[in-house]
């Protein structure tokens, strides 16, 4: 119970009671979040020690009193009857706390004690719950990240047509969020036509990204792409000094060393290395470095749009970006010769084929949705190791089902690439960066 009521008339002073009904008399860090808040009001700095009288049985209250600034001014406690709908003649045992404070200041100490214990009687139960849920989204990000490298990887060999796939798959989105917005499960996004090309060339950056990598998987083998796409924070740093004037700290450019190094040494020893498959995922990291780079100079950290959460941008950038690639996959594979395709493809694998092509969609849909979830719940040091763990998993499952040759000298400059991007997201998270000139 909140309690205030003027106290003095010549002096602007109110006195705040707060009574905690039947509380254990163990000193309880709810207490001391109360205390803490009325005590940041305090309108005198004089206060003397708060000194503990003890619970006591009376009507209304025991006391834990702080006696008031001035010895000569002694701060009266206030009544207002009844106590927690008890009734006057109803012992109950209690603690109180009063002190004099500004009266601007009293509704948000208030308000502050209030938050501070429903929090802490709250807090443990959801935290415990929160770090469930962040566990349980990364699992589910793993297990569909690896089930979409699996099964597009074995689609695109009975199936080799990258466009055609990368347009699949990048459509799949529609058949999800579709119909969760038509039957209200999700609130429908609502952008102003100059909010959606605000977001388009994020977009297009995820575009890029997309279909680069779906090319390196076409050309190359999914562990030496992997290894690969762990230079991207070679290209950002670089866009970011050219677009944003980011110059970063000497550890965090030191970082890249081992980075550069490690595919270097991966992909000269790689047995199963093309240029086509190189190249494609470096384009693959050009897209995403430059869709963050361009996010954080333009779209800052303001909202876009309303009911614009994580699950429906990454919505609304599906629907841009598809619509962006339709056109280009219809002149780089001709209708004809992907239907074509896809009947031998069919009439080879049969219902593992459909099974490889839906399993690709499903999965790319999805552990990009959870990335996003459970990314945004994470802090920098701690994505930087999940993100990490996850292209080690995804490259050792690789090689496994797909029973990649790997040279020694390439494992070597696989663990030191993966180990250097690492290095990268902690330092990076660690040191603030300059503005150039």
């Amino acid at each position: 119970l909140f309690e205030a009521a003027p106290t003095d008339r010549l002096t602007p002073k109110v006195s705040i009671e707060v009574a905690v009904m039947g509380l254990p008399i163990v000193p309880h860090r709810r207490h001391a979040a109360v205390a803490a808040a009325l005590g940041a009001a305090c309108w005198s700095a004089q206060s003397a020690a708060p000194t503990w009288q003890g619970p006591q049985a009376a009507p209304r209250r025991g006391a834990l009193q702080l006696p008031p600034a001035s010895a000569g001014h002694r701060t009266p406690m206030v009544s207002r009857g009844r106590i927690f709908g008890a009734s006057a003649a109803a012992p109950r045992t209690s603690r109180v706390w009063s002190l004099p404070v500004a009266p601007p200041l009293a509704a948000a100490a208030v308000a502050a004690a209030a938050a501070a214990g429903v929090a802490s009687s709250k807090g443990p139960q959801q935290g415990a719950w929160q770090k469930l849920l962040v566990w349980f989204y990364i699992t589910l990000w793993y297990i569909f990240s690896i089930g979409y490298n699996i099964y597009f990887k074995r689609a695109l060999i009975a199936f080799p047509f990258p466009w055609a796939c990368a347009m699949w798959q990048i459509a799949f989105g529609w058949l999800v969020f579709g119909p969760l917005w038509l039957t209200g499960v999700r609130k429908v996004p609502e952008l102003t036509k100059k909010e959606a090309l605000v977001l388009l060339a994020a977009a297009l950056g995820n575009l890029v990204l997309h279909v680069g990598a779906v090319i390196a998987f076409f050309g190359g083998a999914v562990s030496f792409v992997h290894i690969v796409k762990a230079s991207e924070p070679v290209l950002s740093s670089v866009l970011n000094y050219l677009f944003l004037g980011e110059v970063l700290a000497w550890p965090v450019y030191a970082s890249l060393l081992p980075i550069i190094g490690g595919v270097a040494l991966a992909s000269a020893k790689e047995l199963s290395f093309t240029w086509l498959g190189f190249g494609a995922a470096m384009l693959s990291n050009l897209g995403s470095a430059g869709r963050a780079v361009y996010s954080k100079k333009v779209m800052g950290t303001k909202s876009i749009g309303n009911n614009m959460d994580a699950a429906n941008t990454f919505s609304v950038m599906t629907i841009m970006g598809s619509l962006l690639l339709l056109p280009i996959c219809l002149l780089m594979e001709p209708p004809a010769a992907v239907v074509e395709g896809f009947r031998a493809a069919y009439a080879s694998g049969g219902q593992d084929f459909l099974i490889n092509m839906l399993g690709s969609g499903v999965c790319y849909y999805l552990y990009n949705e959870l990335a996003f979830l459970a990314l945004g719940k994470l802090d920098a040091v701690s994505h930087a190791v999940v993100n990490t763990m996850k292209r080690v998993v995804i490259v050792a499952v690789a090689i496994v089902v797909f029973r990649t040759p790997v040279s020694t000298l390439g494992i070597i400059g696989s663990a030191v690439a993966v180990a250097g991007t690492y290095l990268y997201s902690v330092a990076k998270s660690s040191c603030k960066p300059a503005r150039a000139g």
